[in-house]
Formats: structure tokens, sequence, C-alpha cells
């Protein structure tokens, strides 16, 4: 057997050693990326036309206003500085680099659940793929004795979890994989879940039926993704749960709110295995309290036929709406959301709904292709008590059974709210 030169035994050694260690940088940047989207980073460290991880998104808290801080690598007003140990810490614990505590509209809780490997390959990429802006963060607009970080010690100490994803071993592999990603980088709770007295969370998993029961944040009202036939998602299929996760559709609902975000730059980019393994996971999530299926009431919609409306909440729908969604409420699905049996239309809270109608909708954009249908606003055309009426007439249409709605809760989420931004939220990440 012939001997190869020693020379080349060198060569051929360092490049094989050279390209083996590319080849893990790139996989661990890949896996950095992919994890930043699952973690759907992007949505609250960026603004509508502004750079993507540069921070100043505006988030109101119960203590005043804050906003989301630059996480690019910029070593003077972003993380540029952080050790992966400082890195770990801000993730996972809610501890900045210099010590201060962090406000829990970060959702370290959830991210506390990362494993050590998904925390570094998340350090990789913003530190190694992120492009550095040099953006200063914005002053947060809470005063006086609210503006103390040292009781955010005590309340970690008492609503955070230690780091650490404890599988259970009763389930399967697919189902662990999808607790991981929705209790962990997803943070679905820290919308879809409702807050305690001290702004907790008031379950962080699946062990508690209050864990993604829905909930009020921010004048949307977070859906209900437990079980519940007419409230939640258990008359949903489980290819209609991911179809919903992959475009912001399905014959259902569509998305609106912060979940457009959500489906602009996380779900959306989540390959099918990791869809199939939130879907198995939420699909054995019980439900929240007794409710009997929903079942369709042709009335209304024969009454929109002969034109012979009701109440004036049914004229403003002849008018305004039902040359999208019809006289069935059966719309056009996927693209535009039904409102028959809609859970929506059916849960106790209506801010959605008024939010929806007087603002109207942002454009959902599946990996980057967007919908061709947005809800208008009608905030100029409606005043508080026709969209009170019109609101209450889709709520207790087609065998849909919700409670009326206040011309007073309009008024309120009139003053609180703005016309939804035509601008679409960062989705190039670097």
């Amino acid at each position: 057997m012939m001997r190869m030169p020693v020379a080349i035994v060198l060569i051929a050694s360092f490049y094989l050693a050279f390209t083996g260690t590319t080849r893990a940088a790139t996989n661990q940047t890949n896996a950095g990326e992919y994890m930043a989207r699952a973690s759907d980073c992007v949505a609250c460290h960026s603004v509508p036309g502004g750079k993507a991880f540069a921070g100043g998104l505006k988030m109101a808290t119960p203590v005043g206003v804050i906003f989301s801080t630059n996480i690019t690598p910029d070593p003077e007003t972003g993380i540029g500085t952080y050790t992966l140990k400082e890195f770990d810490s801000a993730l996972r614990q809610g501890i900045a680099k210099d010590g201060h505590r962090l406000y829990p509209a970060m959702p370290y809780p959830s991210y506390a659940k990362l494993t050590d490997e998904d925390v570094s390959a998340l350090y990789d990429y913003f530190m190694h793929s992120v492009p550095a802006v040099h953006q200063p963060n914005k002053a947060n607009e809470i005063s006086g004795i609210a503006s103390a970080r040292w009781p955010l010690s005590i309340w970690s100490f008492l609503f955070a979890p230690s780091p650490g994803f404890r599988p259970d071993t009763m389930k399967s592999t697919e189902w662990n994989r999808g607790a991981y990603l929705v209790e962990g980088p997803g943070h679905c709770g820290a919308c879809h879940t409702a807050r305690g007295f001290a702004f907790q969370e008031q379950a962080l998993s699946a062990q508690s039926d209050q864990y993604l029961a829905g909930a009020n944040l921010d004048d949307w009202y977070a859906s209900n993704l437990r079980s519940n036939k007419r409230t939640g998602i258990g008359a949903w299929t489980k290819a209609e749960t991911a179809q919903f996760l992959k475009t912001g559709h399905n014959i259902h609902a569509s998305a609106y709110g912060s979940m457009t975000d959500v489906i602009n730059n996380s779900t959306s980019y989540l390959t099918d295995a990791d869809l199939s393994a939130i879907v198995t996971y939420l699909a054995d999530l019980s439900a929240n309290g007794n409710e009997v299926s929903w079942t369709y009431d042709g009335g209304t919609a024969q009454a929109l036929l002969t034109h012979q409306p009701s109440s004036n909440g049914m004229k403003l729908y002849s008018l305004y709406c039902q040359s999208c969604h019809r006289e069935t409420g059966a719309s056009s699905p996927p693209y535009l959301p039904s409102l028959a049996g809609n859970p929506t239309l059916l849960d106790k809270d209506p801010s959605s709904l008024i939010n929806i109608v007087l603002n109207g909708s942002t454009t959902l954009m599946a990996k980057g292709q967007p919908d061709a249908y947005r809800m208008p606003q009608f905030r100029e055309q409606l005043s508080n008590e026709q969209i009170a009426d019109l609101i209450s007439f889709t709520r207790n249409a087609w065998g849909n059974s919700g409670l009326p709605v206040a011309v007073g809760e309009v008024e309120a989420l009139r003053k609180r709210t703005e016309p939804a931004d035509d601008r679409i939220q960062i989705l190039r990440m670097h």
C-alpha cells in the first residue's frame, strides 16, 4: 500500500477540519435563525418600517409604557458585548448584562424552557448573522415607584420557573416536541393565557386548564386554544389547525391582531414536522369548561335573502358586510373568515370584534406571500352605536349565541386604538 506524502496528508487534514468547522458553524447559524423564527423575536424587537431587531416597539403594561430594546450586535446600543452566559441570563432568567431585571413583557418565564443547545444557536445567530444597527433604546414611560426594578427579583422568584424543559415520559416524542415549542420558544401562553394580580401568567404548561384558555391583551382577545367546541379549537381538525398556523386562515377563522405577526414571521416558516407536533400538543389539551357544539341556523340567511331585516344590526350587515361575508355568514373560506360558528364571535369578550370592525386588519403574509384580502376599517363610516348594533347582530346570527355589545365598549376602544398600520412588519431578519 502506497503511503501518501506527508504534505498532502496535512493539507487534506486541514481542509477537512476547516470545512467541518465551517459546516458546523453554518448549521449552528441555521439552527439559530430557525429558533429565532420559532421564538418570533422580530415581532417585538422591531417596528414596521424599521430595522429588524433594533427595538422601539411600544408596549402598554399595567405600570406604564415600555419599549422593546435593540438586540442587534451593535456594541454600544445593542447586545454586541454580551457573552453567551450574559445572553443566557437575559433570555432565560430576565437579567440584563448590567444586572438589572427585565420586565416580564420579555417572555423569559417561557424562554426558561429553551435548551442549552438552542440558546447557544440563538447567540451564534444574533452575534454573527444579524446586522448591527446603531439605534439607542427609548426610555420607558414608567414614573415614580413603579419604575423600580428590584421588586422584579421577587416577581421572578415567585412566578418564573428555573431553566430547563422536562419532557412528559407518558407522552409521545411528537407531543413533547409540540409542548417544547408551544410552552418554550413559541411563548404562546404570553398572549393566550390570562394574567393574575401581579401580571403573571396563571399557568405556564398543560398541567393547568387555565393554560391557553384565552386572554385579553392590548385590546385584542387572544383566543382559547384548548378543545372547547365553541370558543376554542375543539371543532377544528388537525389539518385545519396546521393550515391556520401555516397561512393564517382556515374554514373557521383568520388571524388578526398580534397573531398576524406570529403568522408572518414565525409559524409560517416552521417545518411541517414541527407544525404537526404543535397541533398534536394542542389537540390534547382538554376543554376549559363545558360547551356544546355550535349548530347552524338558517333563519338569518333567509331573512337577509328576502330583505326582511329584523333589527338595525341586520340592516347594517346587509349594507356593509353581506357582499363579502354572505347572507349565510359562510364568507369565502379560507381567505375570508366564516362568521357562522367562528370562535371569536362566540367568545364572551368582544374586544377583537370591536377592534377589527373599527380599525381593520393588517396584511397576512405566509412565507413572504401577501394575502389579497384585508378587513377594511369602519371607524369613519359607522358610529359607536351602529358598530355595537352590527356586532351584536353577528354574535347572535346563524346559530351564534354571543352576548350583545354595549355602545360604551365601542366608545372606549375607539379612544384607545388606531386604524391598522398598512405597513407590513419586518420579514427579512438578516
